[in-house]
This record gives C-alpha cells, structure tokens and sequence, in this order.
C-alpha cells in the first residue's frame, strides 16, 4: 500500500481538540515583543499543527497575561471557565500554544478532569514527528525527545501506556527488565529507572550514527563535491525545490513537518559542477530545545555544509518572522556564519513574482523562485555556482604529466579559467573547493615540482 493510501474501514474518529494560547505583556524569558507573533496567528499555526497530527480542533482561547500562574500557568479563573467549555464540547485534548512545566500540566489536568489531556506546543511537535519519522535513525531520534520531554512529567498512568507501547522497542532494542524491581521501589520509580536506561541505549546509537555520518561526510570530501543544505521553516517548499532541481521524487505533502529524514541528490550547475543538495527537517517558531538537541546527528548535514540555501515562503504573511525563526535555529546550533543565498519561493502566488523580492528586499543575496512552475530556477543555479566560487581557493599550477588525476579533479570539482601546455606539465589557471586546493600545494607555480618517482 502506498503511502497515500487510506483504508477507510480502519479509520477512527479523530481526538477533539481545544487549543489556548497567551497574550504576553511582556515576555517572561526578556525576548522583545516585537519579536513576537501575534497571538492569533500563532493559534493558527498551532491549529495547522493539531490538523496535521490527526486532532479535529473545535476553538481556542486567548489569555492576556503579564506572567504565568505559578499552578495552572493560566488564570484559575481562565482555566476554569476553559474546563466548562472543554466539557460542554466533549473536548479530548487541550493543546498550550506555549510550553508548559510539569506542575501547570499536572494541576490543569486535574482542573479538566481525568479523561481530557493537556498538552503543550512541544509535545505536539513531538507527536507529530513521532508520526512521520520513517527511518530507525529518525525514529530513535523522535524517541529519544520524547523520552527526555516526558521524564520529568512522569505520572504512573503515563509510564503504563507508554512502556507497554515502547515494550520490546519501538525503535529497535529493548527496555529491558519491566518486571524487575527491588524491595521497596515503587513502580513509578522503576520505570523511571528503565527510561533513564532507554535514553542511555539510544544514546549510544545516535552517537554511532553520529561517527557514520562523519565519516560518510569525509569521504564526500575526499570526491571534492560541494555540499548544499536546504534550511528554512517548515512548509516553506524545500522538498518541492531539491525535486525541481534534481529531478528526484522526495515526497512532498502540504502540511507541516512532512518530510523529517534528510535526503540527499545530485545536482548539475550551468557550469558543469556537480553538488550535493541536502534536503533537512524544517524549523519552526519555539521549536522545542529537545529536537534541537535529539536531532543533531540530521542538523550536522546543515552545520557541515558549504552553502545554505534558505527558502522561504515568500507567500506568507509572516515570511520575515519565519525567517527570523530559522537564523535563531541556525545560530542555536552553530550554522549562522554559514553562507547563504536566500530562495524567496511561491512566487507563482503573486501576479509580479518581483514583488516577493521588493516585500522581502532587506533579506541577502535573494533570489525569487517558484519551485512549482520553474520560474527563476536558471538564476537560482547560477546564484549557487557564483556562492561556492566565491568559497574556493584561486590556483595556478604546473600539474606533471604522470598526475592526470590532478587534472581530472580539477576538471570535476573545480573551475577552470586557463589550462594549456607546457614542457613541464599541464598548466591551470582556477578555482577548487578549499578542502581540495592543497592536494596542489607542490605544483603552485614557483613550487619545486617533484620527479615522477617521488611520492
């Protein structure tokens, strides 16, 4: 069955859902609320997140708040009169737009009642890429968050379901030992003990994950193919651009979060180079500091790569605040000092897709793309071949003749601007990828070239 496909008969009806989000008079964590997006529009990506995670929303509440209740986060009045309407509605899941501590979660629990779950923006996230990590590597990834978000909000109806469900991993592994507990250990206190030895385990996987990617990484270096990062907000069209590029089929869907596991193509520039575009999980704002860390085995395709390529959805109303978000991210996670050339995509939704330029002009080096139709693709290449030029190094060499595969490289990976022959050896007037322009250093022009019988 293909991923598209639904079998109607199996369908159940989808958790209702309530979401509630808070005006802030002013941050409690000292951010500017300029930096803020209205409440309003953060509730509706918030409901677009609920949709993709399978919940039906049926309304949401707005609380002005100067700072948050130290028990239920939100008034107690707010929560009480939130709790009359979760149950005139028959509401199953109350969603936070903002974080919220074990203790708010606990006492709004207890305000809603026992059946209804309260649940903040983070863990939906959470849920939601539980749902769509398609490989063992994503999947542990997802697990590993999810563990580490819910270790402190442990309650024994939680570890009940949880461990049943992750019983004999999930994931790959085992949690090992459920029924073993010592005298006097409570039952909370054991699975505590098993999802500390649950997060260790994936641990250690993800950091041999972490050894493979590197090494995977230097070995592409070695071949001296650039390396190109797709980064940007979470339905901004990524997937779309590398298909449009490559000619590949990574799967794309309008919803948020649909792809999580990187995907890497060949891509062809005008001028005959060949680069590696990446494809990466998209961001978002408040993106829970857990994936930020859980994912850093993915995030070092982005932390590693020669050029970003940040798109955006040059459509949306709040296209500065998304990108405002993504530069956070790639600041959190050491990426910001990167160079980037900025892809204002879905400009086939204006009539003047120079007008997704002139709205979004105090971004750098921008160019308008449709990932859609093709539009502004040829200067996107050429925009990719003139930032990766800039990043590689200016040679002239004499290559000997016995090192044809000095010449071959440079004819690969490099630029060649002047190449003729000489007595001596070939020699080449260009630019290579810096990682690869001292593979040369004996042939500069002025070096003592070695005899054909030394190393």
């Amino acid at each position: 069955m293909s991923r598209g496909d639904v079998v109607l008969e199996n369908l159940a009806p989808p958790e209702r859902s309530f979401l509630v989000g808070v005006e802030w008079k002013e941050f409690p964590d000292g951010r500017y609320l300029e930096d803020a997006w209205p409440v309003e529009e953060s509730l509706i990506e918030l409901e677009r997140l609920a949709e993709t995670a399978g919940l039906e929303v049926l309304g949401h509440s707005v609380q002005r708040l100067e700072r948050p209740n130290p028990a239920t986060f939100i008034g107690k009045g707010k929560a009480d009169e939130i709790a009359d309407t979760v149950r005139s509605l028959g509401v199953d899941v109350v969603i936070f737009d903002d974080e919220l501590s074990p203790r708010h979660q606990r006492e709004l629990e207890a305000v809603f009642g026992k059946k209804v779950k309260v649940m903040d923006r983070t863990g939906l996230i959470l849920d939601i890429f539980a749902q769509h990590a398609n490989t063992r590597e994503g999947a542990l990834q997802v697990e590993l968050a999810q563990y580490e978000y819910r270790l402190p909000r442990l309650t024994q109806d939680w570890t009940d379901r949880a461990l049943t469900r992750q019983a004999g991993g999930r994931a790959g592994g085992s949690t090992g030992g459920v029924g073993l507990r010592g005298p006097g250990e409570t039952k909370l206190e054991m699975d505590r003990q098993i999802i500390r030895r649950r997060i260790a385990q994936i641990k250690r996987y993800l950091d041999d994950v972490r050894a493979h990617r590197a090494r995977h990484r230097q070995h592409r270096r070695r071949s001296g193919l650039p390396t190109v990062a797709l980064v940007g907000y979470t339905n901004a069209g990524k997937s779309t651009l590398l298909n449009t590029l490559s000619g590949a089929e990574v799967y794309v869907a309008d919803q948020l979060f649909a792809t999580l596991d990187p995907t890497t193509r060949r891509v062809t520039l005008p001028g005959g180079t060949v680069v590696l575009v990446t494809d990466t999980v998209g961001f978002i704002q408040k993106l829970p500091t857990q994936l930020i860390a859980a994912f850093q085995a993915t995030l070092e395709e982005v932390v590693e790569a020669d050029l970003l390529l940040h798109v955006i959805d040059a459509s949306h109303p709040r296209a500065q605040q998304q990108a405002r978000a993504v530069y956070e991210t790639l600041d959190e996670i050491g990426a910001i000092e990167l160079p980037v050339v900025t892809v204002l995509n879905k400009v086939d939704r204006y009539e003047d897709p120079q007008a997704a330029c002139d709205a979004l002009c105090d971004l750098p080096d921008s160019v308008a793309v449709s990932a859609l139709t093709g539009y502004g693709l040829e200067e996107l290449k050429d925009m990719i071949e003139a930032a990766l030029e800039a990043e590689m190094a200016l040679l002239e060499v004499v290559v000997p003749f016995d090192r044809g595969d000095l010449v071959n490289l440079f004819h690969e990976r490099g630029l060649i601007d002047v190449e003729e022959h000489l007595p001596t050896g070939t020699h080449i007037v260009g630019r290579l990828p810096c990682d690869l322009a001292s593979r040369l250093d004996l042939y500069r022009k002025g070096s003592r070239n070695p005899t054909p019988s030394e190393p």
